[in-house]
């Protein structure tokens, strides 16, 4: 009775679950600008729940939204399409910040023309995800029609369903609302104002973090020999060059703030100069990644004392001379004077800043300078307030120069970072995880050994003792080193997860020196893999990515089969594998009583030119790619298209117990299973 209860339960779910989604919409629209000028506006109407992907995504992350358009000679791109309303939070499964939209998603490409138009044609290729499924990336035909006047004129969008199962009729063709439209006219005025509201939250969690890392570098730049010799010199000049205490005060104020004034203006400089979405886009770049990479190199050779970075002698000649006027003038150039004396040792700290503070785009640069500004400046305005405490600073001495060699190792060790980013980019594994860790661990063990005196640089001073805070920096040094050792036979490392490659991004995912066959029971250790399986990492479970070479392996061991419909960025399957399959019981069966068969929906390798065939669902159009195959598969014989989605059936292709998808509950995964191991047995 238990099990009938069990049946009847799992095949309402699946009725519920398994089913065609088309949570997107397309609708397009052209809007002249000059006379040969125009912007194609292409619109995602997507269903609440559901969200689209950014244009911009890290690597390793979800398949982006991306255009492309049929271009002639009859016009031309101006730009990059632009995306607007973009919200930006961190995923904990990607372990990162990604892009996306929620119910509306615009898409704006200017063109030029050189003749009137009657039609633009592009794709959109684009990914959609819920809290429980993530469909297989879509390409959509859109078209862009101009009307007799090239005024504005909005259509629909040919063939706008994800998955392309549904087509819209031309009388389903509406106009599509401005975004001011939008906020009086629909009767959800809140929403608008909500995502609004959600991506401000998100965006100010962002700059809080910027602002804090700025200002803790600032405070480390205060303790660089370039700058710490100023405080007692310049505090003791206010204080005793002006008339009164309260103007010495005052003016050591306006020191301070000249300070923030001139990096804040160097900010917004850098915002200006790139605007906010250039930075965020040259952050995902591999070719600025390598840049930033060998720019970080650059500092922290500077840092380690292989040769100083200056400024031109005739720009602090020239700003000196300016510091000698009275007023707010003088002391202005008094602070652009430290700005340019300090550059040697604030130049690759202000640098680093700016290079991260371009990952996240928008005015991140402005308020990471403000906040590092901020650090620096203070410690002239409360010295000035209490000249007294100038007595309990440390003196000047060769622990300064510690502290910059301290810096240029940080900045070594962030440097493969981004050269780690570049290389995930293009898949080129020639910096996976096992090479990026070991780099560390001598980045760090290097760290070590010199705070413990065995290693000497050109500007040291030689070390007759180790101060306690020096040994004790060391020591954490050390035991960071040792920590990350333990990563190269497969720890997962959790405290440095968002910086090094991913695991499966390894010579070795299951740790140096491991043997893949030793752990699957149902391939003995003597044994060669069966042909066309592999190890699904990381619990080694035998899989098969081909349909029919998984049916024959599982009639010739007379097992069950059981299909995945997974993608290669599909949170949801990451989440049922970590979570789900890792458990022991469920493991157990994934391993010894059935025969995997994971079929990707988003795999990018092309077909053979034999399998390449006209598609079922979107007449005209050819299945070029593996994982197009799997999508269409799934979509015709389970009339769903989302992942993951789970099939165990029988040697003749018929279902043991009907198909469900994502399933976080462990017992409930776990009791699916084994009915339908149940069943196949009878």
């Amino acid at each position: 009775m238990k099990k009938i209860i069990t049946l009847v339960f799992l095949a309402v779910f699946t009725a519920l679950n398994a089913q065609i989604h088309d949570p997107v919409k397309w609708e397009t629209k052209v809007e002249k600008i000059t006379e040969n000028e125009f912007v194609l506006t292409a619109t995602a109407l997507i269903e609440k729940g559901w969200k689209l992907y950014s244009q911009h995504v890290p690597p390793q992350g979800p398949v982006p939204t991306s255009f492309e358009f049929v271009t002639n000679k009859d016009f031309e791109l101006v730009g990059k399409t632009e995306e607007v309303g973009t919200i930006k939070k961190h995923d904990a499964v990607f372990d990162m910040e990604i892009g996306f939209f929620y119910e509306k998603a615009v898409f704006k490409q200017r063109i030029k023309t050189t003749k009137p138009l009657q039609v633009v044609k592009g794709t959109v290729e684009f990914m959609v995800c819920d809290d429980a499924n993530c469909l297989p990336p879509d390409t959509v035909d859109l078209e862009f029609v101009f009307t007799a006047d090239n005024a504005s004129a909005n259509v629909s969008s040919a063939s706008a369903i994800s998955a392309g199962v549904v087509a819209q009729t031309q009388n389903e063709q509406m106009a599509i609302p401005t975004e001011k439209e939008e906020m009086v006219t629909t009767p959800k005025e809140e929403q608008p104002v909500t995502k609004h509201t959600e991506n401000q939250k998100s965006e100010s969690r962002g700059l809080w973090t910027i602002f804090f890392i700025s200002f803790l570098s600032g405070f480390a730049a205060l303790l660089t020999p370039c700058v710490f010799p100023m405080i007692p010199m310049t505090v003791s000049y206010f204080t005793k060059q002006s008339k009164s205490k309260a103007k010495g005060i005052k003016n050591a104020v306006l020191y301070g703030l000249s300070i923030i004034v001139i990096y804040v203006i160097l900010g917004s400089v850098v915002t200006g100069i790139f605007g906010a979405d250039a930075l965020n886009a040259l952050a995902s770049s591999v070719a600025f990644n390598i840049i930033f990479f060998i720019i970080l190199v650059f500092f922290a050779a500077s840092f380690l004392g292989a040769f100083e970075l200056t400024l031109p002698s005739s720009w602090s000649t020239k700003i000196d001379a300016n510091a000698d006027r009275s007023g707010l003038v003088g002391i202005f150039f008094m602070a652009l004077a430290l700005a340019v004396v300090s550059f040697s040792c604030t130049g690759p700290i202000v640098g680093t800043l700016l290079v991260e503070a371009a990952s996240k785009g928008g005015i991140a640069p402005i308020v990471g300078m403000f906040g590092f500004s901020l650090a620096i400046a203070l410690p002239f305005a409360i010295f000035a307030a209490f000249p007294g405490w100038l007595n309990s600073l440390p003196k000047s001495g060769g622990w300064l120069n510690t502290v910059k060699v301290v810096l240029g190792f940080l900045e070594l060790a962030l440097a493969f970072k981004f050269l780690s980013n570049a290389d995930l980019a293009v898949q080129a594994h020639w910096l996976e995880r096992e090479v990026f860790l070991a780099i560390w661990i001598a980045i760090f063990g290097a760290l070590a050994f010199y705070l413990f005196g065995k290693i000497r640089l050109p500007h040291d001073s030689p070390v007759e003792s180790i101060s306690v805070g020096r040994l004790s920096l060391g020591l954490v040094s050390l035991i960071f080193t040792i920590y990350m050792i333990p990563g190269l036979w497969g720890a997962p490392l959790n405290l440095i997860s968002a910086f090094p490659p991913p695991q499966h991004y390894s010579e070795s995912p299951y740790g140096v020196g491991y043997t893949k066959t030793g752990s699957v029971s149902s391939v003995s250790q003597e044994d060669r893999l069966p042909e066309g399986a592999h190890l699904l990492e990381p619990h080694n479970i035998l899989a098969f990515d081909d349909y029919q070479t998984g049916i024959d392996y599982a009639k010739k061991v007379n097992k069950p089969i059981l299909l995945d419909f997974t993608g290669w960025t599909c949170v949801n399957c990451r989440k049922m594998e970590q979570n789900v399959w890792a458990k022991p019981h469920v493991l157990d069966i994934l391993k010894n009583d059935v025969v995997l068969i994971s079929l990707y929906v988003d795999d990018k390798r092309p077909l053979p030119e034999n399998q390449v065939v006209e598609s079922q669902l979107k007449p005209g159009k050819k299945i070029k790619y593996i994982g197009q195959k799997w999508s269409e598969f799934q979509t015709l014989r389970y009339k769903a298209n989302s992942q993951p989605f789970y099939v165990l059936m029988n040697h003749d292709e018929s279902n043991l117990i009907a198909p469900i998808g994502y399933t976080p509950d462990v017992d409930e995964f776990h009791n699916w299973l084994k009915t339908g191991v149940a069943a196949f047995s009878k």
